[in-house]
């Protein structure tokens, strides 16, 4: 049986959600900024104020790290999301009016389940009780960040879909749209974009579906409207802009493995001990941070996902 463990980090009973409050008492703008030159990953940029709908009566997460925040100008800035290009810079630029929330967004759940169905997302989140999640993200590339999430647990749509005894994992897809997502016009990778979880890892209670940031809604270039967060996986294991959640018996061909196997193994678990081909994971570099510092087992994670992986070698399903 999961049980839950109180640790120094964890965030007390209180709501964050008002941008002045994050200001005034996790101090974002200090003296790192001035060393942003000296770093071949930017620092944290001036704050900016979020943009789009706020959520209201969010409620606090016993799974919150109270670590500093990254800024809101860094995570929406700096990103990840080929779909809009390859660089960082282009999915907050080629994103920013993505999705055309005047039209529907739809969710398919189906496969190895007896309850199928499709869900629109407006109605979808309606049904939720909104959390914030205050989660590190530890990129396969080096760098990481601490991202003020808004969502709720992926096992409430789980459960709403009955899975039967064949459902051993899920599949998770992106929306496919060339025309909203340019990126998809070349063939970097074989869109759309898929990715996996076991079962288990997917009912896990600090696994997130998040539709927010820093108390509003998700930006495009995040993952809007709706995306994966895994904390204890590197960051492309949290599939954005999903339109189909699929139980499956067998393990799914994810998008990263299709690509390179080798590089992007299925699991993928921040592991210090487990490098890149190319490059060391023991150290990260935090954006608005100009020191590197050690990388922790499973994100930090540990003590509540550690018991997923009992007799697995890590090193070889990495």
């Amino acid at each position: 049986m999961w049980i839950r463990k109180k640790h120094p980090w964890d965030i007390p009973e209180s709501e964050v959600t008002d941008y002045q409050v994050y200001l005034n008492r996790r101090q974002f703008i200090n003296g790192a900024a001035g060393l942003a030159a000296a770093s071949t990953i930017p620092l944290s940029f001036a704050a900016k104020a979020p943009s789009g709908e706020a959520y209201a009566d969010l409620q606090p997460s016993d799974f919150s790290t109270e670590e500093k925040l990254t800024t809101y100008e860094s995570i929406t800035s700096y990103n990840n999301f080929y779909e809009f290009g390859t660089d960082k810079e282009s999915p907050s630029a080629l994103a920013a009016d993505f999705p055309d929330r005047s039209k529907p967004w739809m969710i398919t759940v189906d496969g190895e389940c007896d309850k199928p169905g499709q869900y629109d997302y407006n109605e979808l989140i309606k049904t939720q009780t909104l959390e914030e999640r205050i989660y590190r993200l530890r990129c396969v590339e080096g760098w990481s960040m601490v991202i003020p999430w808004v969502g709720f647990p992926l096992a409430e749509v789980l459960k709403q879909a009955q899975p039967n005894s064949k459902a051993k994992f899920v599949e998770f897809t992106t929306l496919y749209d060339p025309e909203q997502m340019p990126g998809q016009r070349r063939r970097v990778l074989d869109w759309p974009y898929r990715e996996g979880l076991r079962m288990d890892e997917a009912m896990h209670p600090l696994t997130l579906l998040a539709v927010g940031l820093y108390g509003r809604e998700m930006p495009g270039q995040n993952g809007a409207p709706i995306r994966l967060v895994v904390p204890w996986k590197y960051g492309f294991k949290s599939i954005k802009s999903i339109v189909r959640i699929r139980f499956v018996e067998e393990m799914p061909l994810t998008a990263w493995v299709q690509a390179n196997a080798g590089e992007y193994g299925f699991y993928s678990n921040v592991n210090p001990d487990v490098n890149h081909p190319r490059w060391s994971q023991r150290r990260e570099r935090r954006i608005g941070e100009f020191l590197k510092r050690e990388t922790l087992m499973f994100n930090g994670y540990g003590d509540e996902v550690a018991e997923l992986y009992s007799g697995m070698d890590l090193k070889r399903y990495f």
